[in-house]
Formats: C-alpha cells, structure tokens, sequence
C-alpha cells in the first residue's frame, strides 16, 4: 500500500503547486471597510439594522471571490453612512493613495453605506492621484435579509477593480452589477437594489459573470491633491423652496465659522429676490458662492435677469456648478477652497 499512497502523493503534489502558483498569480485588492447596511445585521434589542460584520466576514460570504483576487481587508469606519464625514473622507484618501501607490496593488474596493456614497465616490474620484481602480460598493438590503444583494456586489466591485479596462475611470460604484462614474451617478431610490444610476448620460459599462464590459469613460475629471495637513472648511448647502426667504441663510452668517455655501436653486439655478438679498450679503463678506440646482439632470445657466435668476446672481460673483447636485458641488468647492478663494479660479474647476 505504501508505494500506492507515494505514487497518488507524488502525482497530487504538482497540482497543489500548480494551485497555488496560480492563486499567487491573481491579482492583489485592498479592500477598505466603513460599515453601512452591506455589514449590517438585525439588532432585537436595537428593533433595527446595526452595523456589525466586519471586512473579513464580508469577504467569507463569498468564497469565489478567492478565484477573481486576493484580498487583503482592513477597516477605516464601522458607521452607517448618514455619520459620514469629510475628515473620515481625508482618511479614506490618504489610505487608498499609500495602497495604490504599491505596485503589488491592483485596485482599492470601498465598502460603503449607500446614503453617501456618491458623496464619497466623488470625493476619492478628486483626491486619489492613481490611475488604479477605486470602486465603492454596498447594498440596499443588510447582510442578515435571506436575499441580501451585498454578496453579489462585492464581487461584482472585485471584479471591476482588477480589471484592466477600469484602468484610468477614476472612481465608480458597482452595485446591481452596473459601472457608475462617480461624479455622474445619484441615489434614486430608497429601497430598490437598483438605486444608483446616471441619469443623464447613462452607466459606463456592467459586470457579469463571463466578465467585465465598459461602453464608454467618464471624460470631466480632474485632480486635487490632499494631505496630512489638510483642512476642509465648512460648506453648507441652502436649498431654494417656494416662500424661501433667505432666513437659513441669514442665520448661517449670524453664527459664524461659514467658508462656503452651495446653493440647490430652483430650476437653472434660481432663487427669490430675499433670498438674493441674503446671498448678497454673504458675497459681501467676502465668503464663496456656488449656484447648483435641486433639478435632477441639466446644468444651471444664467439666462434669466431678473433679481435672485442666474444673471443677477453671476453679477455679484457667484460661480455656477455646472451640472453638479448639490452635495458633489459641496465636495468640490470643499477642495477647491484649499487652492483658492477667488472667484475666477473657482470657476475654473467647476467649469473643468
């Protein structure tokens, strides 16, 4: 028997090798954890979703992502991310432009609540100097739901993060196996697995089984470097509504501390003529402005003269977002006070 068992290990013994040689051969992801509803389970005492699993675990639930990459994991938040910040934001930057300035690195995968996430995405998009992958991803239902979808994004984010056609996109979010842009994309529906979506211009591309597939690249974008010094100042956002009359706005300035305010206007970017007032004074202290609109898809444009319409408000120095939301206009002007605070600089980011 014992020649028997010598012959059968000795002609096991160069598969294994072979294995193994060829699990060394896949590519490396980092993979950086921040909590959110894909690593939430049912809390009774709570009556509500927790987040509780951490990155190891997620990566357990699904045992072929070991045929697509390796994996290290490693945590930077354990939140739901409505507690997202901008100084978690600088953190997450930092850590993914160390891990991809590696050359064993193929890619970084961001675990990530879905409420901010785009907030998010934008933010690494602008801040990370690599041309290496960086794909967030989440899910709607938690990782404790029979049907989560957390496991089958996560692999679909793997996928895209070591593929080579993502090379050079910049930031995106997979989820529901399709390739959103991360300046491009929104948050459509509370509760369907298929919440995030370009409206406008459309996904670049899917994730499947048989691979990864990109139809087109994202084109506006731009880069602004952070470091360990960095400071982010406070940008607050004011939405126009009808009777809207610039008392949010009026006590903002009343406490004080305001870097930046963004401002959701009405349809190209419109605000009522008290609201202007108000605008006005803040432009007087000197403190940047920048007009998006609370409109889902279009840029805004000064057509209108009339006070508190897009003309009137250019005239006293205020800079158009282009077709930015409200929240990603927020992230820029955030990293483009670091830069400047003159108004014909701002411009040019937001016009890039």
């Amino acid at each position: 028997m014992k020649p028997i068992r010598l012959v059968l290990l000795s002609l096991c013994l160069p598969i294994l090798a072979g294995r193994l040689v060829a699990a060394a051969e896949l590519p490396l992801v980092k993979i950086l954890s921040t909590g959110g509803t894909i690593a939430s389970r049912y809390d009774p005492v709570q009556k509500g979703f927790v987040p509780a699993l951490s990155g190891e675990q997620l990566v357990e639930a699904v045992p072929e992502i070991s045929t697509v990459a390796r994996l290290e994991v490693e945590a930077v938040a354990s939140i739901g991310s409505s507690d997202m910040t901008p100084e978690i934001w600088l953190k997450l930057a930092q850590r993914a432009n160390e891990v991809l300035a590696d050359p064993k690195y193929s890619g970084v995968v961001i675990t990530h609540g879905t409420d901010t996430m785009e907030e998010t995405a934008y933010f690494l998009d602008l801040t990370v100097t690599s041309n290496k992958p960086v794909i967030l991803v989440g899910a709607q239902r938690a990782a404790s739901i029979k049907d989560t979808d957390g496991p089958r994004n996560l692999m679909g984010a793997v996928r895209v993060a070591v593929s080579p056609e993502a090379v050079g996109k910049g930031a995106m979010i997979v989820m529901n196996g399709e390739i959103n842009a991360a300046r491009e994309v929104t948050k459509t529906s509370t509760l369907d697995v298929g919440t995030f979506r370009t409206l406008e211009f459309g996904k670049l591309g899917y994730v499947e089984d048989d691979g990864v597939r990109f139809y087109r690249a994202p084109t506006r974008r731009q880069t602004i470097p952070v470091g360990p010094a960095t400071k982010l100042g406070r940008i607050e956002i004011v939405m126009h509504y009808a009777g809207a009359d610039g008392s949010v706005i009026r006590g903002l300035l009343q406490q004080g501390g305001l870097d930046g305010l963004v401002i959701a206007g009405a349809g190209l970017g419109h605000v009522s003529g008290s609201m202007f007032d108000a605008i006005e004074q803040v432009r007087a202290r000197g403190i940047p402005v920048v007009i998006s609109t609370r409109v889902h898809t279009g840029r805004t444009l000064p057509l209108y003269a009339a006070k508190g319409s897009g003309v009137s408000l250019v005239k006293i120095g205020c800079v158009e977002a282009d077709n930015l939301s409200p929240q990603k206009a927020r992230v820029l002007l955030m990293l483009a006070l670091t830069r400047t605070k003159e108004t014909e600089a701002l411009k040019t980011y937001f016009q890039h």
